[in-house]
């Protein structure tokens, strides 16, 4: 059997040598151009196994003549590269019937692995195209880290396979989950979205599932759920670590036989909508915990996608601002610039709130502050009076390396101290416990800024226990007015 021929068209020759060079030793023949019109010849007279092109070159963009090809060699499996490392650029290659896409600089054992897997399973595919420019991107960001879920995303666009995201607060999983829906197959349909950690408990499996007249005390009318809102689209549901047991069987039963019923009713209803979950637990610690079904785990994780934090792709902060900074300008508050020493403070600093947090930040400098561009001093001190307590600690604070045994210790053997030769009063393993309890849950809420929700993750706690100790404790919760 003959060595597979692949056709590469790049304008950059240092390029053409390696992918020459690498591929030719892999087994491959080889055929190299530096544009797109050779390229398409080649293609069109019936020639070469594989192309792997640049999108940008000197005569045609390859995004312009990727449906032609498609169009004249279905079968025919096409890798994209390109330096234009965004959202967009891995959509457009999926939707224009790319077999895989690959940003610059790519790495030549990942290629080949590619091309090997292209080879033995070509496939047809063909995409809906769209022509989004790159202001109406929903995701920002060229680090490696954005890239490889820009990639997961293309592949996922035209499946319904379900998705779990996960990650911190504040890292885009809506938005990520929109745009799943927004570039899919199903984005004809509605994007409905429920907030689990938002909802009274009792009323998650109304909200749901809908219910019916008399269903229970104030139903006076038939209410539809989010699943018949979402019929057709997608369903995302946020914080599904914090929907109760109930609920999680009824959503079980969707997920395994494509039907459920309504609070109150009778008639199964069946289904047709996109699951996409998202989470900021580790919900493996939730099901060892009880709080959680292990099946209905395994049934929403079948993708799993772990969005990283802002301080793990902090090159994308400048991308962010000039995204943020222009949304901004066009609801009507001036145009701002931040220079150098600016974004050298911005991307030094940890982001506990991740893209949220600066996102808001840019609001309130463009809002609150007359001059035109912003200093590192400027930012600064925003910064520190807003998040004390992170920028302490980011800087390296020694309290960091005193465990909390360490710090109970320390404090017992002052307190026993205080008796002298005598003991302390007897009873005083159950009231070191409660007294500890106040200490611990204020100190999580004000690390988290009031943010209950955030200090119970910290805990270990479920939201609503974290309330009711709240209450029972008299915890006056401090909240930010600089945060929404």
């Amino acid at each position: 059997m003959s060595a597979a021929t692949i056709l590469v068209a790049d304008d950059d020759a240092a390029i053409r040598t390696v992918l020459n060079q690498a591929l030719s030793r892999a087994g491959y023949q080889v055929r190299i151009t530096s544009n797109a019109t050779t390229l398409w010849r080649w293609v069109s007279s019936g020639e070469g196994d594989l192309v792997i092109t640049d999108v940008v070159m000197p005569d045609e963009n390859a995004f312009d003549l990727l449906p032609r090809i498609k169009k004249a060699r279905p079968d025919l499996p096409v890798l994209v590269m390109s330096a234009q490392n965004t959202f967009m650029t891995a959509i457009k290659a999926s939707e224009r019937g790319a077999y895989d896409y690959l940003p610059k600089p790519f790495d030549l054992t990942e290629m080949l692995g590619i091309i090997a897997r292209a080879l033995a399973e070509p496939k047809q595919r063909e995409r809906p195209m769209r022509e989004d420019g790159a202001d109406n991107m929903p995701l920002v960001g060229r680090s490696a880290a954005m890239q490889e879920i820009y990639r997961v995303l293309a592949r996922l666009m035209q499946t319904d396979l379900t998705l779990m995201i996960t990650g911190e607060s504040g890292t885009g999983k809506e938005l990520v989950a929109r745009a799943l829906h927004d570039y899919g197959k199903r984005r004809n349909g509605p994007f409905v979205a429920i907030n689990m950690a938002a909802i009274p408990r009792d009323l998650i499996e109304s909200e749901l599932f809908g219910h019916e007249k008399g269903a229970f005390t104030g139903a006076q009318t038939r209410s539809a759920g989010r699943f018949e809102q979402a019929e057709g689209g997608t369903l995302f549901l946020d914080e599904i670590g914090d929907m109760p047991m109930d609920a999680q069987t009824r959503l079980l039963r969707v997920l395994q036989q494509g039907e459920y019923t309504t609070v109150g009713g009778r008639i199964p209803i069946r289904t047709d909508v996109r699951i996409v979950a998202a989470t900021n637990k580790d919900l493996k610690s939730v099901i060892n915990q009880g709080l959680f079904r292990e099946d209905l785990f395994y049934r929403l994780n079948v993708v799993p996608l772990r969005l990283p934090s802002l301080r793990d792709r902090a090159e994308d902060i400048p991308d962010l601002i000039r995204h943020f900074a222009r949304q901004v300008e066009r609801e009507g508050l001036p145009a701002k610039r931040f220079d150098a020493g600016a974004l050298e403070a911005l991307k030094a600093y940890s982001w506990p709130g991740n893209v949220r947090e600066l996102e808001n930040l840019i609001r309130r400098l463009t809002a609150l502050y007359p001059q035109d561009v912003f200093t590192r001093e400027t930012i600064e001190n925003e910064l520190r009076t807003d998040n004390q307590e992170e920028v302490r600690m980011a800087q390296g604070d020694p309290v960091r390396d005193v465990t909390i045994a360490q710090a109970v210790e320390e404090n017992m053997r002052r307190y026993f101290s205080s008796f002298g030769d005598g003991l302390p009063p007897e009873g005083l393993y159950q009231r070191v416990l409660q007294e500890m309890e106040h200490p611990l849950i204020l100190a999580a809420l004000t690390a988290t800024r009031g943010n209950q929700i955030r200090a119970a993750e910290l805990l270990g706690l479920n939201r609503n226990t974290l309330r009711k100790k709240i209450r029972e404790l008299g915890i006056s919760v401090y909240r930010s007015p600089r945060l929404n």
